[in-house]
């Protein structure tokens, strides 16, 4: 598995068998791209590369701008999301794909809770993303639902996958309370727009089976 980092980022690869297969991009918090690569193996995915990003400044890297704190104990997110965007493309992507074997046949782009949103966000700026996935998406960010209906993705998604745990919106935070509105709103509006979209709602709050929910994403993206 090659690993490399670049600046403070910490870059892992996960090479398909076959070359000119698909490759995912996945943004995580806590390192779990090597158990999310493990559980896709036993699922029997269709043959993929995997290029995990970690050591990120979350409320920063994944933000596409300013919000103060959630609650008391929260940290303020501040918008980098399109400075990190470009190291992904500019400096990471050509790294990751020199150690794939051929070239991808297409590019995706997931995450989780904040990495989740970030994937959303990205194809407003960039047409590299073919394919989207956003698991227990951060989509209750304050602007964000405003940002997708009105404006446009430099080159749709063939696909858009969204889902969240059923008990996410269920909660005193006035800024969670309305993530499961939001996503279906957002979802709905891609299919109106002739976007392949799902939407999945799983057991449980935004901690809850994590590393499957991802691999779940990612899973239906490679099957379309």
């Amino acid at each position: 598995m090659p690993s490399f980092s670049v600046g403070e980022k910490n870059i892992d690869v996960f090479p398909s068998a076959q070359p000119n297969k698909p490759v995912i991009y996945l943004n995580t918090f806590g390192h779990e791209g090597k158990k999310v690569h493990r559980y896709l193996q036993k699922m029997g995915c269709p043959d993929f590369s995997l290029v995990e990003i970690s050591s990120l400044e979350w409320d920063h890297d994944m933000a596409p701008w300013d919000i103060p704190p959630i609650s008391k104990l929260d940290t303020p997110c501040t918008g980098g999301a399109d400075d990190y965007l470009t190291l992904l493309l500019d400096e990471i992507m050509p790294k990751a794909e020199a150690e794939l074997p051929g070239t991808p046949s297409w590019r995706g782009l997931t995450g989780y809770s904040l990495a989740g949103l970030f994937a959303v966000y990205a194809i407003y700026q960039t047409d590299v993303f073919s394919r989207i996935a956003s698991m227990s998406g951060s989509l209750w960010f304050p602007g964000i639902k405003d940002y997708v209906f009105s404006h446009t993705p430099v080159k749709n998604p063939v696909c858009a996958y969204f889902s969240l745990g059923d008990r996410e919106c269920k909660t005193r935070n006035k800024f969670l309370q309305c993530v499961q509105s939001n996503t279906e709103e957002i979802e709905a509006f891609y299919q109106q727009q002739g976007i392949d979209t799902t939407f999945h709602l799983n057991p449980g709050n935004h901690y809850r089976d994590g590393v499957e929910r991802t691999a779940a994403g990612i899973r239906w993206i490679l099957d379309r």
